[in-house]
């Protein structure tokens, strides 16, 4: 090393340069620290110069040194309690695996099963401890029906949206019958904020007139003429030609609400609707087929009604869309997190009332 410089100059004794911070010394390196502080204080230097001069904090010296006369040792232990005072209590653990047991949540996820948890006040936990709680018990192998995200999809740039009805999204779907070749179509409108389905219907043809009175029908359920023309909803939808038709076209500039194209081939750009569609045809009770109009409307009819209001959406804070509708998502949210506080205080009280009884 050139003179001048002093790289060497700032190594202490254990080979360290400048302050000693965040780093772990084995017990005999403790030990010897201590008996140079100890042999330095005999000689009349404070313990506070001999830490400056050694450039370590004082007060690791001092809790060494305490560790040594109360006979704890000097070796490294893990960091905070052995036992975290707001663990879950054995009878919470009892509740998440009965109610996961039973036959009509057997297709629910570790998601839903929570939010059930949750809105029937059984027991109030985190989506991590259901599925470690699970995990643990056998119960988190192939609990539904699902396919792998390839991990490759981008969403299309939109606006932030802050309430219901500013922008509406709607597609079409297949809907297999017994003939090959022949399909019904589902129509399905959707509330993008909200995830309602606002309207739908099934109809043997894709025309141009069922799309028609498909958002006919969303906009008197929503009574959209009556808000200002700035207010209302924008209008997402694919390239189809029922999309594409003059007179849908026409229809949406006379009631001033743009109508928005998602690219060619890229589903992805209209993501809620099609998830939406997923979500439908991955439903243990989905048939599958159906035999006619009749068929589709007996099962569609119940159906939607249990997805607008009981179904815990996972795409906006597990609360049912009609909820999310009527605006009480952030109402709601924060009750469950007051409920998850109370109940992480009511564990602390609990389990550190137990540590003082064994004690």
């Amino acid at each position: 090393t050139r003179r001048g410089t002093d790289d060497d100059a700032k190594k202490n004794e254990w080979g360290f340069v400048g302050e000693i911070k965040k780093t772990w010394f084995s017990a005999d390196r403790k030990k010897e620290m201590l008996e140079m502080v100890e042999g330095a204080q005999r000689q009349g230097v404070s313990m506070r110069q001999s830490c400056k001069m050694l450039i370590i904090q004082r007060r690791r010296v001092l809790r060494w040194g305490e560790h040594q006369r109360e006979g704890q040792g000097l070796a490294n232990g893990r960091p905070g309690p052995e036992r975290a005072p707001h663990r879950l209590l054995p009878v919470e653990r009892e509740q998440v695996l009965a109610l996961a047991r039973r036959e009509e949540y057997a297709d629910c996820s570790h998601r839903i099963l929570t939010v059930l948890a949750w809105e029937q006040k059984i027991v109030w936990v985190s989506f991590s401890t259901t599925y470690r709680i699970l995990r643990e018990a056998g119960l988190m192998t192939g609990r539904c029906h699902y396919h792998r995200h390839n991990g490759h999809s981008l969403p299309p740039t939109r606006r932030a949206l802050t309430g219901p009805n500013q922008r509406w999204c709607w597609d079409i779907s297949y809907l297999p019958t017994y003939e090959r070749g022949i399909y019904l179509y589902l129509y399905l409108l959707l509330d993008e904020y909200s995830r309602k389905a606002l309207a739908w219907r099934i109809s043997w043809q894709q025309t141009m007139q069922e799309a028609r009175e498909l958002l006919d029908d969303g906009m008197r359920a929503e009574n959209i003429l009556d808000l200002p023309e700035d207010q209302r909803p924008e209008v997402f939808n694919d390239r189809g030609r029922q999309m594409k038709a003059k007179p849908i076209q026409r229809m949406l500039e006379d009631m001033k609400m743009p109508q928005r194209f998602a690219r060619p081939r890229t589903p992805n750009d209209n993501p809620f609707i099609e998830a939406s569609f997923s979500t439908v045809k991955r439903d243990p009770e989905y048939p599958g087929r159906f035999r006619d109009l009749e068929e589709g409307y007996g099962y569609f009819n119940p159906y939607l009604t249990w997805y607008n209001q009981e179904h815990y959406h996972s795409g906006i804070d597990y609360v049912t869309p009609d909820q999310a509708h009527r605006g009480l998502l952030d109402q709601i949210v924060a009750q469950r997190q007051e409920q998850r506080l109370a109940q992480c205080q009511r564990r602390r009280e609990v389990n550190l009332k137990g540590i003082e009884v064994l004690r």
